[in-house]
């Protein structure tokens, strides 16, 4: 099944306005206003993008969102459009936005209906790595096993990797165990889709993910990972009753839960379609700039895995001539 690859520009379009709406609260100590202003942003421009879709992986229940919920029909598709799936995070780094720290960035992943894991809000063990070294990371080896692995495909000694990792007390054995084995370590303290994608790109200088995060987050990431040629594995994780429930919730089975998930069973198929746009500067892209003026630039990334094509696409923007923009600001004020 064919996506129309003009999609690329028109995902790109509503990550743009999402950051661009959250980037208003940058260091201002309001998430929430961030979070809020992000989705607000990122489902108005839904409205002109020329899709039919379904949000799979969003804010949440209809019953706890008010928008970009899942089950949500959201675009301007016609009925002759193919029917998709949508998996949209606003913004990843809500704290980052409100502290003004790097890596916030708003992402959306979309594919052919029934092609994305309708992954439960739990957490997922993942591995990721950039094209050398797909096919060398397994959930069932040991860490050195992995490192050993990886670095072997890079053309690197182990005390050459990069490992990134959240910064969680979660990981504290993990990261006592890679610091043994002798490779560097790079942690962060949100945006786990942000430091997944740097793997995918050597002038980053990460070479592997590794640790627990967010389970929607990891659908999504796994959509540009397809799409640069590089490598994931996953496994949920779940790590209370209420979490239990949701997976119940989906009808998973304990089969499910405990499968180790690859990159074709997160995303199935060839054509996936991934945007981000930066809200602050990142490892991988440069955040949201104010010109004055009622200017302001963004930098995205767009990428089809069906060609392997990744754009970076540097816009300006007349503020006050973008009737979105001018609504939001009606809205939520400034910030």
């Amino acid at each position: 099944m064919n996506l129309d690859r003009n999609l690329a520009l028109s995902l790109v379009r509503v990550t743009e306005i999402a950051s661009l709406a959250a980037a208003k609260y940058m260091g201002r100590g309001d998430k929430i206003g961030a979070d809020g202003a992000a989705v607000d942003g990122m489902r108005s421009a839904f409205n002109l993008a020329e899709v039919k879709g379904t949000v799979v992986i969003g804010e949440g229940e209809k019953d706890k969102a008010p928008m970009l919920f899942i089950g949500e029909e959201i675009g301007a598709g016609t009925e002759e459009s193919i029917e998709v799936d949508i998996a949209v995070d606003p913004l990843d780094g809500t704290t980052l936005v409100a502290k003004g720290l790097p890596n916030a960035i708003a992402v959306i992943a979309m594919a052919p209906k029934g092609c994305l894991l309708h992954a439960p809000d739990t957490y997922m063990e993942k591995i990721v790595v950039g094209p050398k070294a797909k096919g060398k990371i397994r959930l069932d080896a040991s860490v050195e096993e992995n490192l050993t692995a990886v670095a072997k495909a890079l053309n690197k000694e182990i005390s050459d990797l990069t490992v990134t990792i959240q910064d969680r007390p979660r990981h504290f054995d993990l990261i006592r165990e890679i610091r043994s084995i002798g490779a560097r370590i790079k942690l962060f303290g949100e945006g786990d889709v942000a430091a997944a994608l740097a793997t995918g790109f050597d002038d980053t200088g990460i070479d592997i993910l590794m640790g627990i995060g967010g389970a929607p987050e990891g659908v999504i990431t796994a959509a540009a990972i397809k799409a640069m040629g590089g490598d994931m594995v996953g496994r949920l994780n779940v790590r209370s009753d209420e979490e239990l429930q949701r997976c119940r919730d989906l009808n998973l089975t304990d089969e499910d839960i405990n499968k180790t998930l690859s990159l074709d069973d997160l995303v199935k198929g060839d054509e996936a379609f991934f945007s981000a746009t930066g809200i602050s500067d990142g490892d991988l892209l440069k955040g949201v700039v104010y010109k004055g003026n009622n200017v302001a630039t963004t930098h995205s990334v767009v990428m089809r895995s069906k060609t392997g094509t990744i754009r970076f696409v540097e816009a300006i923007h007349k503020l006050d001539k973008n009737d979105i923009l001018i609504n939001l600001m009606n809205k939520h004020g400034e910030a």
